[in-house]
């Protein structure tokens, strides 16, 4: 396909940048731009308190990029089909929820040929009234895409027609985990987790587990990475203070440095009540940690190989704690773990991959709408 005939994508996502959704997006206009086949656009949807820094670092950064207003969702789905009658997309990709649904009124306003749901997460908060909506809309929807089979399976419970719906899963940027990690015996035997601190993620069944060992007479030591409101992160301290394990567990706040953390410990755990395809288990299965998952769907996928980590049960702290002592007990099985885990995101969760399977699905769906045969540089 040459320049002249570039596929021009428009993405749609919420201008929240602590998301899974508006991370895969951006990772796909940095891959549409780099395409021979693509002419991307993101579009954000402004909010309140987003993080404007981000946004002008991206602009100067060269990432093509507009926001629009947050108002009411009407005000956003006027805006966001004014964009696209400028722009004039052959396909807009509407992420996660709700901007799927304010997404896919504006391209239909504006006539876009090929509409795509990307839906990023297991549990959403939809109302009768907005599931209607979202079933409606798939009627107009050319391809509704799940982040992981997890999410499809969702999908498909959701009443939406299972000939639309596809997963194509989560990628990460292997690029900082391509060096050797250090060796087994040089990491920390600690446990690592990643993760907005938020009602989504499990952190108090963690916390509960490390108490649980330490009344074992096990002393492992907990990091936890991630930032959220002030509320939940006082609540879960005040949990450490009562379990008295205030001495094990440091909170660390946003860190820049999660690759490097990621080498350092042996341990990683994703513990959380619902997910789409958690990037940072993909993370640290690419740094070489010995992971362990909540047995939830979109992590029980990826970990259903068991020799590539653990799985443990939902909100089951006794049953974590249990996979933990496994781990510190079977050090040549934790490592011997952890290297598989490590070669199976390699050879399954890189971003170009993810990529090249979003671009592929994109022209099919372009080139049918123009009877044409699609094309691949």
């Amino acid at each position: 396909m040459n320049a002249t005939k570039k596929v021009r994508v428009l993405h749609f996502v919420t201008g929240g940048f602590s998301g899974g959704a508006t991370q895969v997006a951006l990772g796909l206009v940095r891959a549409g731009m780099a395409s021979n086949n693509q002419e991307p656009l993101l579009v954000l949807r402004k909010k309140a308190h987003g993080d404007q820094q981000r946004v002008r670092e991206l602009s100067a950064e060269g990432v093509p990029l507009q926001q629009v207003n947050n108002w009411t969702h009407l005000s956003t789905i006027l805006e966001l089909a004014a964009v696209c009658r400028k722009f004039q997309p052959d396909v807009v990709l509407a992420h996660g929820y709700s901007e799927h649904l304010w997404g896919r009124y504006a391209a239909l306003l504006a006539k876009v040929p090929v509409i795509v749901q990307v839906e990023h997460n297991t549990k959403e908060r939809y109302s009768n009234w907005r599931l209607k909506q979202s079933r409606w809309l798939a009627q107009h929807t050319d391809k509704i895409i799940g982040c992981s089979e997890g999410v499809r399976t969702v999908l498909l419970q959701q009443g939406l027609p299972a000939d639309k719906c596809i997963a194509i899963p989560n990628g990460i940027n292997l690029q900082p985990f391509v060096p050797p990690p250090p060796s087994w015996s040089q990491r920390l035997p600690k446990v690592l987790m990643v993760a907005r601190i938020a009602k989504q993620k499990d952190h108090a069944t963690l916390i509960l587990a490390i108490a649980r060992l330490r009344q074992q007479g096990i002393e492992l030591p907990l990091t936890l990475v991630g930032k959220g409101k002030a509320r939940v992160v006082k609540r879960l301290q005040r949990l450490c203070h009562e379990l008295g394990v205030n001495d094990l567990v440091h909170w660390l706040g946003y860190s820049n440095q999660v690759p490097q953390l990621l080498a350092e410990h042996k341990y990683f755990v994703q513990c959380t009540h619902y997910e789409g395809m958690p990037l940072t288990l993909l993370e640290a299965m690419a740094a070489g940690c010995a992971v362990i998952g909540s047995a939830v769907p979109g992590v029980q996928e990826v970990l259903a190989e068991q020799s590539i980590g653990l799985l443990h049960k939902h909100s089951d702290a006794d049953h974590l704690a249990s996979q933990l002592r496994y781990l510190l007990e079977h050090d040549d099985e934790a490592a011997s773990m952890a290297a598989q885990a490590r070669e199976h995101a390699f050879a399954h969760h890189s971003k170009e991959l993810m990529n090249e399977r979003y671009e592929r699905l994109l022209l099919e769906l372009v080139a049918r709408r123009n009877n044409a045969p699609p094309q691949l540089d």
